[in-house]
């Protein structure tokens, strides 16, 4: 049986690290996609770099590297992180239109090389590069998803678990809505550690801390950085998705999808938990929310079909 494949579309800083996370899981062959007009050979060192590794690492995985698409035909995901990074004090609303061009290229070649895969949008603004990639792809719903809340809830429960001291296995918390700074919806109503509710554990000025800082935690890395954003996490959270996807783990993980009922949101992206596995999305799943959480889901949607409005 062939092994299966998983093409990485740009080989920047957040690509690589996809690259080296999942070839050290060694379920499938990688293939680094990216442009030499703009990445000039990086891509073909960063793979021969990785590929280096496997004696220490012991994973038997092939990863290589190509200008063109031919290589990467028959991919099972593809995953497209192409773009320009956010830099400090940028929105990624002003990444929009720059974005989407790349984008739109990048899966219209993805998609006739690999017309069976799972795509997952990494290119920020994140919600609206899902619909570029939806409508450039042809794909349905269930073949298109956003990265976006498994990396903001990871935040999330990190800073609950430092908060209180304990591992971060044993919270469970999601962030659905947005992907920006002013539209994830932490859901703090169901949030839970160890079966407890946060807001039992955490008075409300502690546990509004904690969301604020969640909300800006790609802006704060950034800040950090000087240069550049994040790329640890969020290549974390991605493989997460790869994996469940490539092994049909069924994990429920919160992911940009686009909504046809769920809140009561239709034909936008917007993120909810989601069931990833064989085939993308299995199933949606909708949190039981308070009202102030459900108009702040509302008002995301609705702040990215605003933003689509500005799409050349």
């Amino acid at each position: 049986m062939p092994r299966k494949k998983v093409t990485i579309v740009g080989a920047g800083m957040t690509g690589g690290a996809m690259a080296q996370r999942l070839i050290e899981r060694d379920i499938c062959d990688v293939v680094l996609q990216d442009d030499p007009q703009f990445a000039g050979t990086m891509h073909h060192g960063k793979a021969l770099d990785e590929s280096q590794a496997a004696p220490w690492e012991g994973f038997s995985t092939r990863i290589i590297a190509t200008d063109g698409w031919e290589e990467t035909a028959g991919s099972d995901v593809v995953v497209v992180t192409a773009g320009a990074p956010r830099k400090p004090g940028m929105s990624r609303e002003e990444l929009l239109n720059g974005n989407a061009e790349i984008v739109r290229s990048k899966v219209a070649a993805a998609a006739k090389a690999s017309p069976n895969a799972v795509i997952i949008v990494f290119s920020n603004p994140m919600d609206a590069m899902c619909h570029v990639a939806m409508q450039a792809s042809g794909f349905p719903r269930e073949r298109v998803i956003g990265q976006g809340g498994a990396l903001d809830s990871a935040r999330y429960r990190y800073f609950i678990a430092a908060e209180l001291g304990v591992s971060v296995n044993d919270v469970h918390g999601y962030v659905i809505g947005g992907h920006t700074d002013t539209t994830m919806v932490p859901v703090v109503s169901q949030t839970r550690v160890g079966g407890v509710p946060l807001t039992d554990l955490l008075p409300p000025e502690r546990v509004q801390a904690i969301v604020a800082r969640a909300m800006r935690g790609g802006a704060e890395i950034g800040e950090l950085y000087k240069t550049g954003s994040a790329y640890f996490a969020p290549s974390a959270a991605t493989i997460a998705m790869v994996e469940a996807i490539l092994l049909d783990q069924r994990r429920l993980i919160p992911c940009s999808v686009y909504h046809q009922g769920e809140y009561g949101i239709r034909d936008v992206f917007s993120g909810t938990v989601c069931q990833l596995g064989e085939g993308g999305i299995q199933r949606t799943f909708e949190l039981p929310l308070t009202d102030e959480e459900r108009a702040k889901v509302n008002a995301a949607a609705e702040a990215t079909k605003e933003l689509l409005k500005l799409l050349n």
